[in-house]
């Protein structure tokens, strides 16, 4: 099966339930149209978000948007296990066996109303992961229809070689901005470019606009000065910051707000230079590029 490419601007839904804006269907609805106005197709996805609710609750949105399939990309992970009533957990813990992938994606088309994900994605690496039953699942869920790629989330480069010995990896979910840029210095960027893993970063403005500290202030400042010389806002030139890096990384933003949305994608028409982007990195570490 194939499906168009992910937006470069992937929309995370993860403040899109109860653990955020605590949308109705309406909203929903009105959200998904938001994003589909401005160039934003994709929608990232996680079983637990809500307490496992938000995949219900934007599910019926979808259903009632009268949205094609085919016009949206759909993102989803699983294997975290928390304490919730939804579950029968006496303890938060990781769970990659073959049948609980399996069956836990089928809880996501189910919640989702939809036939398949565009792309499923391992939660968070789990000491006992095996790659075998890993592979299993994910042969199984590809010859079904149920998933069209695979790819994982907060993995290390080599925690990624150890499920790549069975089953490719097309992504790598990470934290990655201008406030958390370690792993463009640690390898792992590097190495995803080296094995062909298209990266994607979670919460891409960093503690800019959550933490009033040093470091937050020196990138507000700077940011603000290219935001006069781009014509766009602060979180445009940080989002530019990291389209700029080579490895096509692509930003999920979780906003549930319409404004913001609609502005979301003019980040893909700055042209950083070179020096700003340096500028920018040197403020944040506190210190000139060594």
């Amino acid at each position: 099966m194939q499906t168009k490419p992910f937006s470069k601007i992937i929309a995370g839904t993860m403040t899109w339930g109860v653990w955020g804006k605590n949308c109705d269907t309406k909203q929903m609805i009105e959200l998904m149209h938001s994003c589909l106005e401005n160039d934003i197709t994709t929608f990232d996805h996680a079983d637990i978000y809500g307490d496992y609710t938000t995949e219900a609750s934007f599910g019926k949105a979808f259903a009632e948007s009268k949205i094609e399939r085919d016009e949206i990309q759909l993102i989803s992970k699983c294997g975290i296990q928390m304490l919730s009533e939804e579950r029968k957990n006496t303890v938060k813990h990781y769970e990659y066996s073959s049948s609980y992938i399996i069956w836990s994606v089928e809880q996501s088309l189910k919640n989702l109303q939809t036939d398949y994900l565009d792309l499923l994605l391992l939660h968070r690496p789990s000491p006992l992961m095996h790659p075998n039953e890993i592979a299993k699942a994910i042969e199984k869920l590809k010859q079904e229809g149920k998933i069209i790629d695979f790819g994982v989330s907060n993995f290390t480069p080599l925690q990624s070689d150890l499920i790549e010995k069975k089953t490719k990896i097309a992504y790598n979910q990470i934290e990655f901005s201008i406030t958390h840029f370690d792993a463009m210095l640690d390898g792992s960027l590097n190495h995803m470019q080296t094995r062909g893993i298209q990266p994607m970063s979670w919460s891409p403005l960093g503690s800019v606009f959550k933490k009033d500290n040093e470091q937050s202030l020196r990138v507000r400042k700077m940011a603000e000065s290219l935001a006069v010389k781009y014509e766009v806002s602060v979180d445009i030139i940080l989002l530019a910051w990291i389209l700029k890096y080579p490895a096509g990384i692509l930003p999920v933003c979780g906003t549930a707000d319409p404004a913001r949305i609609s502005n979301l994608t003019k980040a893909c028409q700055v042209e950083m230079e070179l020096q700003d982007w340096f500028a920018l990195w040197s403020e944040s570490a506190g210190t000139p590029v060594p």
